[in-house]
């Protein structure tokens, strides 16, 4: 008996060596692979968190073909190969269904880039500065540095406004003036102060004043000029300071809501 089995395992020592070659030699050609695709990777703008993310899978996919072509040569049967290698996937995509659908919303993100860290968006109500960007979730920093997690397949599925993705931004102002004052001088006043504003710009387009509405107590200038998105707010609440000094400095009323109240006495 001892005979027969070392003989059995003479037969079956050259399939050994064979299978210990093949993943010798294959373990080098994935590190090289992984090593090639860090290296690719590294020189593009692609998020570091994607592309680790996606060496990691290609990594384990190749130990998968690895491991597939090493049992071959040990005369491991193929459908005992392809119904283990089949239950797993099945079991593992059951088990992480809802994770997948992050996963692949992950990589979309990441190779689409609709935003960058950095960037101020808003999704579905939630608003904020885009602080991270994972394979699983998005996190956003609210104005008031409260942090918003949300799964990447909702990042997927709902429209994003990405508020800093350009280098300039049309601003878009209305004030109020009393049907009393004259139209044309207040339209001049409010284009100097804009024109005196350091941070409104000329291109695309020059500033914009026209009468807008009707009001019952006003008439209504609506302002839109340009700025570079990074001194959007300040120009925003500046130009509301300036404008509000500018107009009492003309005598021009900035008139407000009032409630008449006629009162008839009977008796007389």
């Amino acid at each position: 008996m001892l005979e027969k089995l070392l003989n059995q395992l003479l037969d079956y020592l050259p399939n050994i060596i064979y299978a210990l070659i093949i993943f010798a030699v294959g373990f080098l050609v994935i590190s090289l692979i992984t090593k090639l695709m860090r290296a690719a990777f590294s020189r593009t703008k692609l998020d570091k968190t994607g592309w680790s993310f996606l060496i990691s899978v290609t990594k384990a996919a190749l130990f998968v073909i690895l491991a597939v072509m090493v049992l071959s040569q040990l005369k491991v049967p193929m459908s005992s190969i392809v119904a283990a290698l089949g239950t797993a996937g099945l079991a593992i995509g059951l088990a992480l269904r809802d994770s997948l659908s992050n996963v692949a919303g992950g990589f979309i993100l990441m190779f689409s880039r609709p935003f960058k860290v950095g960037d101020y968006i808003e999704i579905g109500g939630k608003e904020g500065n885009v602080a991270s960007i994972s394979i699983i979730n998005t996190k956003l920093l609210t104005l008031d540095n409260k942090a918003v997690i949300i799964p990447n397949s909702t990042m997927t599925s709902k429209t994003i406004t990405n508020f800093t993705q350009e280098d300039q931004r049309r601003l878009e102002l209305r004030f109020n003036i009393s049907y009393d004052d004259d139209f044309e001088f207040a339209r001049e006043t409010l284009l100097n102060t804009v024109s005196a504003n350091s941070l409104t710009l000329d291109k695309p387009q020059k500033p914009y004043i026209r009468m807008s509405k009707h009001d019952h107590h006003s008439v209504e200038l609506l302002l839109r000029v340009w700025v570079r998105t990074d001194d959007y707010w300040e120009a925003y609440y500046g130009l509301l300071a300036e404008v509000k000094s500018a107009f009492d400095g003309a005598a021009i009323t900035i008139p407000y809501e009032q409630l008449e109240v006629h009162v008839v006495n009977e008796e007389q």
